[in-house]
């Protein structure tokens, strides 16, 4: 159940392309499983991979004729977790400018590592695509748009990364061993962070604030941490996907915030993980941030793989009034305000729709909500 967007994408670019094909994502969100279905049957296909020291090795030596020799006649070069590879960027760029023959696919789990490493090198010759875990366009396209509505408060709870989606009554141990994974095996080696209590603290933090406005000065006092330390290890974990930002929206009124932001987690599995709760939705008191959660990161899915150049915010004033979300595009803006309960009211903000006044306002709920996730 790979998005088949990426899949075609990345066929066509093989094919047909010279450039570099670099699939980033989280781990285990399903990098392997697909450069397997797209290469796994092909004679033609060098595999390496960053994670094993000798691969590593071979790699490190940037000669091109070593370069040759190590490929040999393949057509194909496949390497996962290629951040871990050191200077991987000029290497792509050797393969791709003297054997233009050899299609090069690179796999990684951190933007910090591989796409800052590959950024410079590699301008003009790659092409770049972000894996997420598995969405709800997808499990509608797989099993049928009922079926999935009906698992939607599972779904709140446990979220989509593939093995969890695969393993009924597995879920709770997979998200916690995932959850493990990421603060341990990828972030803590990234910028050789050392305060693993204090990282783990801020992610609980973060996961307790979801949909809020947060303050990297509030969080660092929660977290015995600075404030710029705070704004480092966030963005760090923006860059291994964990989370990711949005920020305020502010054209016209003077009142509007202009430097706060909002947190969201990729995956709502793994922040419930982070606070070891997976009560049923009946039992919680955080239906709205669990709802808002899933929506803004299912919708971020959706604009990623269809290529919507859309801008995302929320919007707030001083005096408290305040929108969930708005997307700007083309110079139309859509307000977005959300409910789990159809029954709910939301008032169209005066003072936004005074200075914007020809943005549209829907409100969410689960009783409409794959119209914004789908179409």
């Amino acid at each position: 159940m790979i998005t088949r967007a990426i899949e075609e994408s990345i066929r066509k670019e093989v094919s047909s392309g010279r450039k570099a094909v670099i699939l980033l994502g989280a781990r285990q969100v399903g990098k392997t499983t697909l450069t397997n279905m797209l290469f796994g049957e092909r004679s033609d296909v060098l595999w390496l991979n960053g994670d094993t020291s000798n691969d590593r090795v071979l790699l490190t030596a940037q000669s091109i004729e070593q370069l040759r020799v190590i490929i040999g006649k393949h057509k194909v070069l496949v390497i996962d977790e290629a951040q871990r590879v050191p200077d991987i960027g000029i290497i792509l760029k050797l393969i791709i400018d003297n054997i233009p023959q050899v299609k090069v696919v690179a796999t990684g789990s951190s933007s910090l590592d591989l796409a800052s490493r590959t950024s410079e090198p590699l301008t003009g010759r790659k092409r770049q695509f972000t894996l997420f875990p598995l969405s709800f366009a997808e499990m509608v396209e797989y099993h049928g748009r009922r079926a999935e509505q009906n698992l939607l408060q599972h779904r709140l709870i446990y979220g989509y990364y593939p093995d969890v989606v695969n393993s009924p009554g597995e879920e709770r141990r997979l998200l916690q061993e995932l959850s493990d994974s990421y603060l341990y095996k990828d972030i803590l080696v990234l910028d050789k962070i050392k305060k693993s209590d204090k990282l783990t603290l801020l992610l609980r933090a973060l996961a307790f604030q979801v949909g809020s406005q947060v303050s990297y000065t509030e969080l660092g006092q929660l977290c015995g941490l600075d404030n710029k330390t705070v704004e480092k290890y966030i963005a760090i974990l923006e860059q291994t996907f964990v989370l990711f930002r949005l920020g305020s929206y502010s054209r016209n009124l003077r009142n509007e915030l202009k430097a706060s932001r909002k947190i969201y987690f990729t995956d709502n599995g793994v922040r419930n993980a982070l606070i070891a709760d997976f009560r049923p939705i009946e039992l919680r008191d955080d239906i709205g941030k669990l709802w808002e959660n899933f929506l803004v990161s299912e919708r971020f899915k959706r604009n990623s793989y269809a290529e919507n150049y859309a801008n995302p915010w929320f919007w707030r004033t001083l005096a408290q009034q305040e929108i969930d979300y708005v997307e700007e595009q083309d110079g139309h803006l859509s307000a977005y305000e959300f409910k789990w309960n159809p029954s709910a009211k939301a008032k169209r903000p005066k003072a936004f729709f005074e200075a914007y006044s020809d943005s549209s306002f829907t409100v969410v709920h689960r009783d409409n909500f794959t119209e914004f996730l789908l179409d």
